[in-house]
């Protein structure tokens, strides 16, 4: 079914400010504002649809560069929170010899500051056709009761369920909590998309079948597991199939997964949850290419395709 008639896909989490190394030496880094909740929220209005998200920031200079570069997205920012205590968090991004990005040292004052049940708004829920969450809080109690409460809520009013792991080792406790953390919502996802580190750490498993046979009594409609140059696979109705993409000459990887998720998002945002492989198809594809243009140009936030450059490959 279509969610044409609802406004906005919907995006939960933290904001984040990228310190991003200059080149393979790592000594010198760029400020950019990031995070995968920003990316995605950012790099599905960059592509021509909607999008709106649920954050704290707070009184800083950082939190206001924030909140100033968010609204020049596009992204609606009716439904964050603003508390003046709140501290945004960064992280410095390593680029390794074959230019993937490597998450090193997170700087985060007020982890336990975060959106709380009581300040989710049901209006935001009614009106998102899609529910996007990420790990990226789970790790944090307050953080979590929030993560759970929305997906209930979003549920509650319609809204389609798309979980991307984006799972950050270094914020869990141990890997067996971040496990059963993330796993805990697996059953609620109409959409789950991993990569393929993420399915071996998740599963326990060394390859993409043994993950996915473990995955597979979960139910969930459509996995969707990213394998870099290769693609990505994605499952519907047990069936597996491989959507390769077109070869190119990296540059860095960092914003790559969240542009495959901003143009997965769009289009059922646009055309609703395939059912048929023919449709998967062409939504991975699409992802796949919004994907690989972002790996061409350096940065997260910053490499992500405009409209412009991917409006020829849109139907609708």
């Amino acid at each position: 079914m279509s969610q044409i008639d609802k406004e906005f896909v919907l995006i939960y989490g933290d904001a984040f400010v990228d310190y991003i190394a200059n080149d393979q030496t790592n000594t010198s880094f760029t400020k950019f504002l990031g995070g995968a909740t920003i990316n995605v929220a950012a790099g599905i209005s960059r592509i021509g649809a909607p999008s709106a998200l649920i954050t704290i920031t707070g009184d800083d200079e950082t939190s206001e560069f924030c909140r100033q570069e968010i609204v020049k997205e596009g992204v609606n920012m009716d439904y964050a929170v603003f508390d003046p205590a709140k501290r945004v968090c960064g992280v410095y991004v390593h680029l390794t010899e074959n230019c993937e990005r490597e998450f090193k040292d997170y700087v985060d004052e007020t982890p336990n500051l975060q959106v709380t049940p009581e300040q989710l708004q049901e209006e935001a829920f009614k009106r998102a056709s899609i529910f996007n969450i990420c790990s990226g809080t789970m790790f944090e109690p307050t953080a979590l009761k929030t993560t759970r409460a929305a997906v209930d809520m979003a549920k509650e009013k319609g809204a389609i369920i798309a979980i991307d792991a984006n799972i950050r080792p270094l914020r869990w406790e141990s890997e067996e909590i971040c496990r059963e953390t993330i796993g805990a919502f697996f059953d609620d996802a109409d959409i789950l998309k991993l990569t393929d580190e993420e399915l071996f750490f998740l599963t326990e498993t060394t390859t993409i079948d043994e993950g996915l046979a473990k995955l597979d009594e979960l139910l969930v409609p459509i996995i969707l597991i990213t394998v870099g140059g290769d693609g990505a696979y994605a499952v519907l109705n047990g069936e597996i199939i491989h959507v390769p993409v077109e070869r190119i000459v990296p540059v860095d990887t960092t914003g790559a997964g969240d542009a495959f998720m901003a143009g997965i998002l769009r289009y059922v945002h646009f055309n609703g949850l395939p059912t048929i492989k023919e449709d998967l198809v062409k939504c991975v594809a699409f992802g796949n290419k919004l994907g690989a243009l972002a790996a061409t140009k350096a940065g997260a936030l910053t490499a992500l395709p405009s409209y412009e450059e991917i409006k020829h490959l849109i139907e609708q």
